[in-house]
């Protein structure tokens, strides 16, 4: 079996678990001193010091970071999306978005607070607090948000402001929030909902799949689907694993293949499983690649998601 996929991995470490909150100004009451004096930042500016309410509490930031190190594929394409890509210094080996991000062979699954320290940062964001990291890195007087993963969009899009406001870009985060929402909401509002399809979404080729619970399942929620994982026998979180007999006598009206990039598949190779060259998605030609990492992530790129989501309805219902 392939390494866990991104999603999956981040639900099975508890990540979907924890939700992100707002940002609010000024300093947390009540803080604690850091062990060691904080590293250096950037000069003074406009709305420094700021407290961010994060996945780990409240976290002061003194001043604009300028030596981020971002441990999270989500955080880092949500840096660059806000305009603080500038201010990013290293990333984790996972973060492929966009091309020209620092990626370093750091792993925000199996942090490492030395090597992370080495690099000197003045904010660190990450998704999981696997080995404690938050608190060693916390020790050494490191501002650390700790941004888990979203369950629902509107917890992505506290995470984007949560990041606009520790690194000094809250207006861009503003509207690269508003325009998620506008976007996301005209292509569901103008979704064919009475079509009843259903479908499977298949996020690697054990098969794990979602369940509406899921952040990923609420999006094709939004697109009148109705998910066949939500029957599975065993709901695992949200993220059941499936038998080929149990996707076989569903037989879903539309497959999304989420296994494209890490495991090769393809209409082609899902026709040759037991049981499946005759399922109705693949006679009708209704199976539809989804690129991996954007379905697996919860920054902007949910629009992209949503986009493909909505042309296979379309395609479905017409």
């Amino acid at each position: 079996m392939r390494p866990v996929h991104t999603a999956l991995a981040g639900a099975l470490l508890g990540a979907l678990t924890l939700a992100a909150c707002g940002q609010s100004g000024g300093t947390a009451a009540g803080s604690a001193t850091p062990a060691t004096p904080a590293p250096a930042a950037s000069s003074q500016a406009p709305g420094f010091p700021v407290t961010v309410q994060a996945g780990n509490g409240a976290v002061t930031i003194p001043a604009k970071p300028a030596q981020i190190v971002s441990l999270s594929p989500t955080a880092t394409e949500n840096l660059f999306a806000i305009g603080a890509g500038p201010q990013v210094a290293a990333v984790d080996d996972q973060s492929t978005y966009p091309a020209d991000a620092p990626k370093t062979d750091l792993s925000g699954f199996k942090p490492n607070a030395e090597a992370i320290i080495a690099k000197k940062p003045d904010l660190v964001v990450l998704a999981n607090d696997t080995g404690g990291v938050v608190a060693a890195l916390t020790k050494v007087g490191i501002p650390v948000l700790l941004e888990p993963a979203a369950t629902k969009l509107e917890e992505s899009y506290d995470e984007i402001a949560d990041l606009g406001a520790a690194t000094g870009n809250p207006g861009k985060a503003a509207q690269v929030t508003s325009d998620m929402k506008a976007q996301i909401e005209r292509l569901a509002a103008a979704a064919p909902k009475d079509a009843g399809l259903t479908y499977f979404h298949e996020l690697d080729n054990t098969p794990y799949s979602v369940t509406s619970g899921t952040f990923i399942g609420q999006i094709y929620g939004m697109f009148g689907l109705t998910n066949i994982a939500d029957k599975a026998p065993d709901a695992a979180g949200g993220y059941p694993k499936l038998s080929s007999e149990f996707v076989a006598k569903a037989d879903p009206d539309l497959i999304f293949l989420a296994d494209t990039k890490c495991c090769g598949q393809s209409k082609q190779t899902l026709a040759k499983r037991p049981g499946w060259g005759g399922l109705s998605a693949i006679k009708k030609d209704q199976v539809f690649p989804i690129d991996d990492d954007i379905a697996s992530r919860w920054g902007p790129r949910v629009v992209d998601f949503a986009k493909a989501v909505d042309a296979a309805v379309k395609k479905a219902a017409g």
